[in-house]
């Protein structure tokens, strides 16, 4: 049963049987009563995922290299596509079933769809023009209330490229890193479509964007305002999560006994969902040192932090990151553009691996997210030069499955695994290799680019009738 609450705008869910407003009451006789009060009840996912796979056709790829994603790779493999799962991986004595599309990967490679953890496209697509630039709400340094959905422009044509170019099966669109809090992140399904809500991964986690270091020092002290300082940074970050726990804590008085509901906020339900752990909390933060007074802040309050994003220093605190749980979403060799940046070192993702911690290749770009690829290769081959012993298998969990644990979807995509989404790219050649491309893509066991199909090559709307439309670079 739905009801107007306040304003007619704001509906919410009744649960529970109606009674008496009070508390739990004692009977004559002196056993418990049951507290039968109406709980007032807000969706967690007013918008949710009408996402649907396209269609698919039973499909086997033999005799190709498959890296598993997980670390595991199998010479001369066999993956088997069903039903939008893959239903078996294996060597070549692998069965190959009656009626299935036989597809002959000799020479070529099998990867689990590369998920980008880190991506701006349709909130800041191209064309870059002011007029659909809406990856930060730059009006004040807390805006948890805003949610990077609601400004993805779904006719980008990066994501597109990224599918044809990169591979790319999935990927997190975040607000970007002008705010402490800049907002929700969701995880779309890389496919067309004519709404966001059509994209969005079924029942992913919403993640939510946080900042430290010179971003909003910059932003919001040169308005003089606060936070202007590094100090001013952590001191509002507390502030903020202190009050985020004491509404958490209404919330579950509420829940627990009843009585007038609390006032609404919606900026705090996504702190609140956060401290719940429903909520993953991805971090912009550079420097060492940040990191590790974030992960003290994160105990103080009582929520984890899933990802640290560029986090060009977690080479210095990799033992700490692993000891926390933490993954690292890096660039490859990006450094130097800024101070905090400055000794981000090419060595990093692999320190950061050979140190146990979960290290990811992250893009942050629209061009880079066509060649996370290549990235994994180049962080790979730093750290081959440094002496480390990482396997090409290895590289690949870095685009993979490590993107998908800190996305909170890797028990459904990011490997090649018996009842996982077929999410799959067979590559012309070993994916490390700069020569190499994406020769077709699945998207959920749908054959959505074929580099050989003129047909599957997809073209978004905005470039229809445009010269140069659907270019793959």
């Amino acid at each position: 049963m739905r009801i107007a609450l306040l304003a007619p705008l704001l509906s919410i869910a009744m649960v529970g049987c109606a009674a008496s407003s009070s508390d739990n009451k004692v009977q004559s006789n002196g056993s418990a009563e049951t507290d039968k009060t109406e709980r007032v009840r807000f969706s967690d996912n007013p918008y949710p995922s009408t996402y649907k796979p396209y269609p698919s056709a039973a499909t086997v790829i033999t005799g190709a290299t498959v890296y598993d994603g997980e670390g595991g790779r199998i010479d001369s493999g066999v993956v088997f596509l069903s039903g939008g799962k893959i239903v078996s991986v294996g060597g070549p004595d692998t069965a190959i079933p009656d009626g299935a599309t036989v597809l002959d990967g000799t020479g070529k490679y099998v990867t689990p769809g590369i998920i980008d953890v880190h991506s701006h496209l349709g909130n800041y697509p191209s064309p870059s023009v002011d007029a659909v630039s809406d990856g930060n709400e730059v009006t004040g340094p807390v805006t948890p209330d805003v949610w990077a959905e609601h400004g993805v422009w779904p006719q980008d044509p990066g994501f597109s490229r990224a599918l044809a170019n990169g591979g790319v099966t999935s990927l997190q669109i975040l607000p970007g890193s002008a705010n402490l809090f800049g907002g929700r992140s969701v995880t779309l399904k890389n496919v067309a479509a004519r709404t966001t809500q059509a994209m969005k991964f079924p029942d992913a986690p919403y993640g939510l964007k946080m900042a430290c270091g010179e971003n909003p020092k910059r932003v919001y002290g040169s308005r003089r305002q606060k936070p202007g300082s590094r100090m001013g940074n952590l001191a509002l970050n507390r502030q903020t999560w202190a009050k985020a726990v004491e509404y958490k804590r209404r919330w579950d008085k509420y829940a627990d006994k009843g009585g007038t509901p609390p006032a609404r906020n919606i900026g705090m339900d996504t702190l609140k969902g956060a401290l719940e752990g429903k909520i993953k909390i991805h971090n912009h933060c550079y420097r060492a040192d940040e990191m590790a007074t974030v992960i003290d802040m994160a105990k103080e309050f009582g929520y984890t932090v899933s990802a640290f994003h560029h986090a060009v220093e977690s080479y210095k605190i990799a033992d700490l990151l692993r000891d926390n749980g933490i993954c690292s979403a890096m660039w490859a060799d990006w450094w130097g553009f800024k101070l905090e940046a400055y000794d981000g070192i090419p060595e990093n993702a692999a320190l950061v691996e050979n140190a146990g911690a979960c290290a990811i290749i992250h893009s942050d770009d629209e061009d880079q997210i066509q060649r996370l690829n290549q990235e994994a290769a180049k962080a790979l081959a730093d750290g081959r030069r440094m002496g480390l012993d990482i396997s090409d298998a290895t590289a690949i969990r870095w685009i993979t499955y490590n993107a998908a644990k800190a996305l909170g979807i890797e028990e459904r995509t990011g490997s090649l695994k018996a009842g996982k989404m077929a999410d799959v790219v067979l590559w012309n050649g070993n994916p490390l290799s700069v020569y190499s491309r994406p020769e077709k893509v699945w998207v959920d066991g749908a054959l959505l680019y074929d580099a050989n199909d003129p047909a599957r090559r997809p073209v978004s709307d905005f470039e229809l009738g445009q010269p140069g439309e659907g270019d793959v670079k």
